[in-house]
């Protein structure tokens, strides 16, 4: 029996170049990258070195701040250069792929008699572990603290992301394995939220608390499940993982490789073909983006995940080590004289004024990357809280962030939130205030404070 949750506070926004149901073996990449940035608060310590030979599931580096969680290799070969910044803060750890795979193999688990204590040494001992991220703080979980529940999102309601019901066919038990190793890490619940409408591959699954999900974006954000289902408090934690993550998980579990192996979405209306690829995590995006789709003569923006909330990257850029979609717009660097002035129909807006797109409910727009406006400060419209489903006031929120008052961001529900859960408040923004970066900042600080 199903716990139905209904959001009835957000925002859809249909976007041309959704990606097809069919699926294509991306181009083999002769190169992979590691990027320390993907993990938000890890302060590299490198364990290989350039010319050092790496197995696929091998340790790369590790985390200064915990000497347990490691970061490994994608795939075997070897590391041919480790690009630096300022003050010699590792920026990337480029692998030059081997032409057959070799594995790092593991010792398999009986994960009916595994203790708790075996289940976590192996994910911290196999590169597992960054897949599990915690709240508060939005940061890779802690190994010495136990969450009090475990929160899933299999229902993916973001502009043009991947469709997790056609990713995950045929994982179940892969799924299955991650799920029950998860549930022997807490005595709380682990709580699997699906689409209401659809088939998922997690409904089948044994040892889960199943809800099911209907409603507007960010009905799909696993912060906007965890607020409707088991707020968090003060001195509580909860732990989230990605179905796409689990999969990884639960591979190496069964078998004892860390398969890196990830089914990408390639959308837009860039593209002239969207459709799903198998590649590994850190692949270079041309062996996608160029040889199977973007438009002649575009001029896009290419995004490591969807277009609300994922990061910019170049065209001889790499995947992002959490993504599993490609998104590819056209770059907004054109601009209306005087646009404010004249009715508008192929934008999507919230308000009525100047704008039509609410007489046609299910138009399909091809959005660029323009913010039609500038940055100014708060102007009070009520249109955050029309899209922010969360019991918390998101304006008073981002303020307490400005000014850095840690009881008011405690008050106020600072534990609960991560970045993505303000994407839509800053689309629809009319100051044009970069909301997730706000809210990172606040909580960065928080960490850095509070702890």
């Amino acid at each position: 029996m199903s716990n139905d949750i209904r959001i009835k506070k957000g925002l859809d926004i249909k976007l041309k170049g959704e990606a097809e149901k069919t699926t294509e073996k991306a181009i083999f990449s002769n190169f992979y990258t590691l990027r320390p940035e993907d993990f938000h608060g890890v302060i590299p310590k490198l364990i290989s070195r350039v010319g050092t030979k790496v197995k696929a599931g091998e340790p790369v580096f590790y985390d200064k701040s915990n000497e347990d969680v490691k970061f490994v290799s994608p795939v075997s070969g070897e590391i041919i250069e480790i690009e630096r910044g300022e003050k010699r803060k590792i920026l990337s750890i480029k692998i030059q792929a081997d032409k057959t795979e070799s594995y790092l193999e593991h010792d398999i688990l009986n994960l009916e008699k595994a203790n708790p204590e075996d289940v976590k040494t192996l994910l911290l001992a196999s590169g597992c572990w960054p897949f599990i991220k915690q709240r508060p703080y939005d940061v890779i979980a802690k190994p010495d603290k136990e969450p009090k529940a475990i929160f899933i999102s299999a229902h993916a309601s973001a502009p043009l992301v991947a469709n997790l019901n056609y990713t995950l066919q045929g994982k179940e038990k892969e799924l299955q394995a991650a799920v029950t190793a998860l549930g022997k890490l807490t005595k709380g619940k682990v709580h699997v939220s699906v689409g209401k409408h659809g088939k998922s591959p997690m409904e089948g699954l044994s040892g889960i608390t199943l809800h099911k999900v209907s409603g507007p974006h960010p009905s799909g954000n696993v912060g906007t499940q965890i607020n409707k289902i088991d707020p968090i408090n003060k001195g509580e934690i909860v732990w989230t993982v990605s179905p796409q993550d689990l999969v990884i998980m639960g591979e190496l579990l069964l078998t004892g490789k860390f398969n890196a192996e990830r089914l990408v979405a390639l959308v837009g209306s860039s593209i002239e073909k969207p459709r799903y690829f198998v590649t590994k995590l850190g692949c270079e995006l041309a062996t996608m983006i160029y040889d199977h789709g973007i438009k002649k003569d575009a001029h896009v923006r290419i995004i490591s995940g969807n277009i609300l909330s994922g990061k910019t990257v170049k065209p001889d850029g790499y995947l992002d080590y959490y993504s599993n979609t490609i998104t590819v717009i056209p770059e907004g660097d054109d601009y209306e004289l005087f646009g404010w002035t004249t009715p508008v129909f192929n934008k999507v807006s919230t308000t009525r004024a100047l704008t039509f797109s609410w007489l046609f409910p299910n138009k399909k727009y091809d959005l660029n990357t323009n913010t039609n406006g500038e940055h100014r400060a708060f102007v009070v419209t009520g249109n955050y809280e029309e899209v922010f489903p969360l019991d918390i006031y998101p304006m008073q929120i981002l303020k307490s962030c400005m000014y850095q008052d840690l009881d008011e961001m405690e008050a106020l529900g600072m534990y609960e939130v991560a970045p993505e859960d303000f994407a839509l408040t800053e689309f629809v923004c009319v100051s044009k205030q970069p909301h997730q970066d706000i809210i990172r900042k606040g909580l960065d600080l928080m960490l850095k404070e509070i702890g």
